[in-house]
């Protein structure tokens, strides 16, 4: 008897423990052969946060993640090879594969196992129906319209006769397909437009239809579907370029004033971070930029960030002293130090030999070089380009034929000047003074007409 009531008290006890909630998803697996020694796990929900993971000498890794919202879809970069998979909270996910072969050799098991050989499978769907080197953007109306279904109809089958799949997932998934029909819907006018090389292009009147009723708070969606991600983004931009053209006022201000609208505050909170996180760096309007996102984000950890960022930016302020940087490589010879330049203006072009846009803007900068050439400002591009790439940063210096003087940064994107000016897209420009002052840590390109009215401003 006595045993019996102590075998029915911990009984009791144990019942009347709270389950404790899993929030974390361990990650595990083993990559052969990879060149780098480190990956990246990128949280698809927030692309901005990613966690690395050093690889062992075998090519083993473990680690724990902790998301903050239950989401589900990572990618694992390694090297310039990304890998999707499928892991919420509580799930443990162990990813294998050759980086010599990785097609033929990726295994992913784990507690997810079934849902994460659905994506491998439905991956090699996509890469089979999509014609190659975005000749799908190339075709009209009708047969770009054609190959998403086509595409559309075979992942769905493919979910249809995967065995053992839950119920919650189908759900989800089932959903998440159409809204990549949608995306790719929604993304043919730009594309088409841009691989015609006809920029005035626009579809048919009824060719997007299918997205008038598009849904667009619907918070288990927004978590589970990137694709529903970028539609609500897309219509929320939309409708804030209406408002930015009605009330004259900037994008980006326009942007957050529209995502305030938004009731879903899940929702609001990772549209307004998505678009604070560098959009706060190239403001012209920092004060109302902040007051527009903090007054309407709940998300401490997000708003801890912004307002560490809103708080160097002020830094960064007109009038206010200039990050300095020490010897950097000078192509023509020796080094050059900012203070080298005081007693003229300087006129910043941070850049790499890999940007596109950079280059873009090579023949607006080499005019204007040309142009104020005997005036007192100094032309200087310093380059972020990796230790690696000296070389070739060296041969575009000549192939180029860049003028003004060419610096190459001590440590990339990691400079300290880099980081200082809060850069986090290139090209940037910045203006600063013949004292060593900002004029504007985020100055118009040189291929705006803004700039010259600028120099025209100045006793140059």
């Amino acid at each position: 008897m006595k045993n019996l009531w102590l075998l029915t008290a911990f009984l009791a006890m144990v019942s009347c423990t709270p389950e404790k909630k899993i929030d974390y998803t361990i990650i595990s697996g083993k990559i052969e052969n990879s060149k780098a020694d480190k990956i990246s796990i990128v949280n698809q929900y927030n692309t901005n946060k990613k966690t690395d993971i050093q690889l062992a000498e075998d090519g083993t890794f473990l680690d724990t993640i902790y998301p903050k919202i239950n989401t589900h879809t990572y990618l694992l970069r390694q090297d310039n090879s990304l890998t999707e998979f499928y892991a919420p909270k509580g799930s443990t996910t162990y990813i294998k594969y050759d980086a010599n072969k990785k097609d033929s050799t990726l295994q992913i098991t784990g507690s997810t196992a079934i849902i994460n050989n659905y994506i491998i499978a439905k991956n090699k769907i996509y890469a089979e129906k999509m014609p190659k080197n975005n000749e799908a953007f190339l075709k009209n109306e009708e047969e770009f319209k054609k190959i998403l279904l086509d595409l559309k109809k075979a992942e769905e089958d493919l979910l249809t006769k995967t065995d053992n799949i839950s119920d919650d997932f189908k759900t989800s998934e089932i959903k998440n397909i159409e809204y990549n029909y949608l995306t790719g819907l929604n993304s043919y006018e730009l594309y088409h437009g841009y691989y015609t090389k006809n920029r005035e292009f626009k579809v048919s009147d009824n060719f997007l239809d299918e997205l008038e009723n598009l849904p667009m708070e619907n918070e288990q969606d927004f978590l589970f579907s990137y694709a529903y991600r970028n539609l609500v983004n897309s219509k929320t931009r939309e409708k804030s370029n209406l408002l930015a053209k009605k009330d004259s006022i900037s994008g980006d201000i326009a942007y957050l004033t529209t995502v305030s609208e938004i009731q879903n505050q899940t929702i609001k909170n990772n549209l307004l971070y998505q678009s604070a996180k560098y959009g706060i760096t190239y403001t012209e309007n920092l004060e109302e930029f902040y007051t527009l996102y903090s007054n309407n984000s709940t998300d401490e950890e997000n708003n801890k960030e912004i307002t560490t960022s809103y708080n160097k930016l002020k830094a960064l302020a007109k009038g206010n002293p200039s990050p300095k940087f020490i010897d950097y490589e000078n192509n023509a010879g020796g080094t050059t130090s900012l203070d080298d330049l005081k007693g003229k203006y300087v006129y910043i072009d941070v850049w790499a030999t890999w940007c596109g846009p950079c280059i873009a803007e090579v023949p607006s900068l080499k005019k204007l070089e040309k142009e104020y050439h005997d005036k007192n400002i100094e032309f200087m591009s310093i380059s972020i380009d990796k230790e690696k790439d000296h070389e070739k940063w060296q041969k575009m210096i000549v192939d180029k034929e860049l003028k003004g003087i060419q610096l190459f940064a001590d440590n990339n994107w990691e400079s300290k000047f880099v980081e200082d000016y809060m850069i986090k897209g290139i090209p940037r420009f910045i203006l600063i003074d013949p004292k060593g002052n900002i004029i504007n840590a985020n100055a118009p390109r040189p291929s705006d007409e803004k700039l010259v009215k600028t120099f025209e401003s100045l006793e140059l």
